[in-house]
């Protein structure tokens, strides 16, 4: 049987702070994310090359034949239909990044050993058109086309269940809602692109979506909120008040008034009631985001970046987030001044004034919001949000060197 396995390279330290708590290809960008897309193209077993500390959650399953893929790769008719054609000893390159290679069990051993494997011919496949993660803010970027595709793929051959007279619904072809939505009093704009209701998922009455818009299953958009296309909900997630371009991953909360835009939202995150997010500069200009790659502030070029919030961060109420706002994994801020643009992973504070959010309390934190949800909190979690904090303790500036 033919193996996928979605494997990370250095891309992945351009994605951080997402993927410090998982592999690339668990990204979310458009309705799934990349492994759930490429399950759906390919029809076979997914599995992972990763960090090793994520390796146990998300661990390698391998046979005789592996199809090894990039995963910060979306997978496109084109490519598809070149994979399939591959031979052993096979691989296809965009410049000098491999995209895919068709490897038997020993080449893929020596894959994931760091061996070389002098026998692979190499072809460039530059012209072959396909979607691909590079940088933090692309998942917002590339958003609005991957939610289309996905669209497509998971709306073909099935039908859509019926909106009561309540809803106002313009280009109705283009709206597909799952068994158990609940829909009532709201105005669905899919004119000018989808809008998919996952199951069980609730919209409001007041509510406004303009699409493409993806609500996903068991997510909420609550009453009179304001939901702007390219956005996503990921499952479980709960939003008000006015998004716009923006990914929430899963299970994360902007429930209340306030702004979000061009933005990404990691999983069980919390944003208080009146958070806003700048998404551009006065002056116009292009956006610095911190990059953890390079340890600095790097131009995005983009003209409209907002917030970039790792998972289990949370904020309190009327927070206000500078331009292009990257926040760590498992931090608390609070307080009324314009925060740092780059806030570190367990970061407890705000404005100028932090300290580092104790790692048990934090924890505490991290299970009592999951067993909201009926989710165990396991300690494959606990061992990865450890390595984690471990890792990022240098960027917590004010901590004292250790004797």
């Amino acid at each position: 049987m033919e193996h996928i396995i979605l494997f990370d390279n250095e891309v992945r330290d351009q994605l951080l702070p997402f993927t410090y708590t998982r592999p690339v290809c668990e990204i979310r960008v458009g309705m799934l994310t990349i492994k759930e897309k490429w399950e759906q193209w390919m029809r076979c077993k997914v599995s992972y090359i990763t960090q090793d500390y994520l390796a146990e959650k998300f661990p390698i399953d391998s046979s005789d034949t592996n199809l090894v893929i990039n995963g910060s790769v979306m997978p496109s008719d084109q490519l598809c239909t070149l994979i399939r054609q591959m031979d052993f000893n096979e691989a296809y390159l965009k410049g000098e990044e491999l995209i895919v290679a068709k490897l038997d069990a020993n080449q893929l051993n020596k894959l994931v050993n760091d061996e070389d494997i002098s026998e692979i011919q190499g072809h460039d496949i530059q012209n072959t058109s396909f979607l691909k993660l590079d940088h933090v803010w692309d998942i917002f970027k590339l958003n609005d086309e991957a939610l289309r595709s996905d669209f497509e793929i998971l709306t073909r051959g099935n039908r859509s269940r019926l909106l009561s007279r309540t809803n106002q619904v313009l280009a109705p072809e283009q709206v597909f809602v799952e068994e158990g939505a609940s829909v009532e009093c709201a105005i669905l704009n899919a004119s000018e692109g989808p809008i998919y209701i996952g199951k069980n998922a609730t919209i409001m009455e007041g509510s406004i979506l303009r699409g493409p818009v993806a609500v996903m299953e068991g997510s909420v958009v609550k009453a009179g909120a304001k939901v702007y296309g390219a956005t996503t909900l990921g499952p479980g997630s709960k939003v008000g008040g006015e998004v716009k371009n923006v990914v929430f991953f899963g299970n994360s909360n902007k429930a209340h008034d306030g702004y979000l835009g061009d933005a990404v939202v990691g999983e069980w995150c919390n944003l208080g009631a009146g958070t806003s997010a700048s998404n551009m500069k006065n002056n116009y200009s292009d956006v610095r985001v911190w990059s953890y790659a390079e340890n600095d502030y790097v131009s995005s070029g983009q003209q409209f970046v907002g917030l970039f919030m790792g998972d289990h961060s949370r904020c309190g109420i009327q927070t206000a987030f500078n331009t292009g706002t990257v926040v760590g994994v498992g931090s608390n801020v609070f307080g009324t001044a314009l925060h740092s643009k780059h806030i570190p992973s367990y970061a407890w504070g705000g404005g100028e004034d932090f300290e580092t959010y104790e790692l048990s309390k934090a924890f505490d934190s991290m299970e009592r919001a999951m067993q909201r949800k009926n989710v165990a909190f396991s300690t494959e979690d606990r061992l990865i949000y450890m390595k984690v904090y471990e890792d990022t303790r240098e960027q917590r500036t004010w901590e004292k060197a250790p004797e």
